[in-house]
C-alpha cells in the first residue's frame, strides 16, 4: 500500500491489532449464526508526509451503509459542543440569512439544527440513510451522498458557494483525502472559511489511544499532515484550536491559499509542539505496539480478577473504540456479560466480534453491577453524572484506557 495522500510507499507498520470486524457493524440475533466479516487492522506512518493511516481492506460503502448505527445526538456533551461552536462561529463570521453553510458528514442534524434555528441557510452532506432520516425530521436539507470533488462541482454549478464548510470528525473517515480536500476548495467562497475537527495524533501517541483505531478511521492527523494535504489542493490552515473532545482534538481553520488573512500564532505553536513530540521521526512510533499490548493485558487481568472474586462487571457505551478494545483483548460475554448504550438503534443487538449483548439503561440498573466499565472514556464524566443517581452510591465506575482506573 502507498500513502493515500502523497503516494509514497508505506514501509513502517507500527500497530497491528490483528483481525477485527467493522466497529459499527452491530449484529442482530440472526446474525450470530452467520459468517462475520473481519479485516486486518494495522497502522502505518508515511515517512514522507507523516500521515498515519490504516491499511485498506474495507470500502467506505461497506462501512457507512444504510443501517449505520452511530447517531451524534446521543451524547449530551457533544450536543453542547455543537451549540457552542455554532454560536461562536456565527458571531465571528457574521453569518446571516444571506450566508450559506455546508456541513460534510452532517449525521443526524446534531449541529445544523442550530443554523436552521437561526434561519441561516445550510445544507448537510451525509451518505447514511439512517441518520439522514433523523436530520430531515428536523427540517434540515441533506444531500444523501459521499462528499468529494465531483459532488462539490455539482454544488458549485447549481447553488451558492459556501461561506462556511464544517467537517467534524469526518476527515479521518475519508479514504481519498485528496479528492475530499479538492472538493472543499471547489465549493468554498473566495473569502470563505473551512473548519475541520479531528482527534490529534499527538494525543493518540501520548495517551496510547489505540482503541480509537478502527476501519472507519482511514487516517490519523497531525497538523503537519493536514497542512501538507491542504497545500496540495490550494488551501491553507490559518488558525488552530486545541479541543478536549474525543480525547483531545484539533480544530483547524482553513481558507484559499490566496486569501489575505494572516496566520494566527496558534499555527506556529502547534507546529512547534508536534516537532518537539517527534511527529516526523520514526523512533517516535517504535514502542507504540508494546504500549498497546500493556493496556490490553491490563484489561484482561482486571476482568479475570473480578470474575475470580465474584465481582459483577458491566460495561457502558457500545462505542467503536470499545469494539476495538474488546476484540483486540479477546473479551467475550463470559468476562463482560453486557454493555449498556443510550442509543435505541443499538439496544437489543450485539457488539461485533465479541458478541457482547447491548442493553438499555433500565436493564443495566436491573443487573445491579458492582463495577461499570465505561468504554467511551472520552465521555466518562457525562456517563457518571447520568448513571450515578440511577445505580446508587455503591457502584464503582472505571475506564480501561490507557490503563484500568477507577473514577
Amino acid at each position: 500500500m502507498n500513502c493515500r495522500h502523497c503516494d509514497h510507499p508505506l514501509t513502517f507498520p507500527f500497530l497491528d491489532l490483528g483481525f477485527a470486524p467493522p466497529s459499527n457493524a452491530y449484529l442482530t440475533q440472526a446474525d450470530l449464526v452467520q459468517p462475520e466479516r473481519h479485516y486486518p487492522l494495522k497502522l502505518f506512518v508515511c515517512d514522507s508526509c507523516w500521515l498515519v493511516q490504516t491499511e485498506d481492506y474495507a470500502s467506505r460503502e461497506a462501512l457507512f451503509d444504510a443501517d449505520y448505527a452511530y447517531f451524534s445526538s446521543t451524547s449530551e456533551s457533544w450536543l453542547a459542543h455543537a451549540r457552542h461552536y455554532a454560536s461562536s462561529i456565527t458571531e465571528e463570521l457574521s453569518l446571516s440569512r444571506d450566508s450559506f453553510v455546508i456541513e460534510v458528514a452532517s449525521n443526524d442534524g446534531y449541529l445544523l439544527r442550530n443554523f436552521v434555528a437561526a434561519k441561516i441557510p445550510c445544507l448537510g452532506i451525509e451518505p447514511t440513510a439512517s441518520t439522514v432520516a433523523r436530520a430531515e425530521q428536523l427540517g434540515i436539507p441533506v444531500r444523501r451522498e459521499f462528499f468529494g470533488e465531483a459532488l462539490a462541482r455539482n454544488l458549485a454549478e447549481t447553488g451558492p458557494l459556501a461561506d462556511l464548510i464544517i467537517g467534524n470528525n469526518v476527515f479521518a473517515h475519508v479514504p481519498d483525502v485528496n479528492d475530499f480536500t479538492a472538493g472543499l476548495k471547489t465549493v468554498l467562497k473566495p473569502g470563505g472559511t473551512i473548519t475541520l475537527e479531528f482527534p490529534h495524533l499527538v494525543k493518540l501517541l501520548d495517551e496510547v489511544q489505540f482503541d480509537t483505531v478502527y476501519h472507519e478511521h482511514f487516517s490519523y492527523f497531525s497538523l503537519q499532515a493536514v497542512e501538507h494535504i491542504f497545500r496540495a489542493s490550494g488551501l491553507r490552515v490559518w488558525r488552530v484550536e486545541e479541543l478536549t473532545t474525543h480525547g483531545g482534538s484539533l480544530r483547524v481553520y482553513g481558507c484559499h491559499a490566496y486569501n489575505a488573512r494572516k496566520d494566527d500564532v496558534s499555527v506556529e505553536r502547534i507546529r512547534a509542539l508536534e516537532q518537539a513530540r517527534g511527529i516526523t521521526a520514526l523512533d517516535t512510533y517504535r514502542d507504540f505496539q508494546q504500549k498497546a499490548d500493556t493496556a490490553k493485558n491490563g484489561l484482561l487481568r482486571f476482568l479475570l480478577d473480578c470474575k475470580d472474586k465474584g465481582i459483577k462487571v458491566g460495561a457502558y457505551g457500545a462505542a467503536a473504540k470499545g469494539n476495538t478494545l474488546l476484540n483486540y483483548a479477546g473479551v467475550k460475554p463470559d468476562l463482560l456479560p453486557y454493555v449498556c448504550d443510550a442509543a435505541p438503534s443499538k439496544q437489543g443487538k450485539f457488539m461485533p466480534g465479541s458478541h457482547v449483548p447491548i442493553v438499555s439503561a433500565a436493564e443495566l440498573a436491573a443487573a445491579h453491577p458492582d463495577i461499570v466499565l465505561i468504554l467511551p472514556w472520552n465521555i466518562s464524566h457525562e456517563v457518571v453524572a447520568q448513571q450515578r443517581p440511577v445505580l446508587g452510591p455503591n457502584v464503582r465506575f472505571a475506564v480501561a484506557m490507557p490503563s484500568v482506573r477507577y473514577l
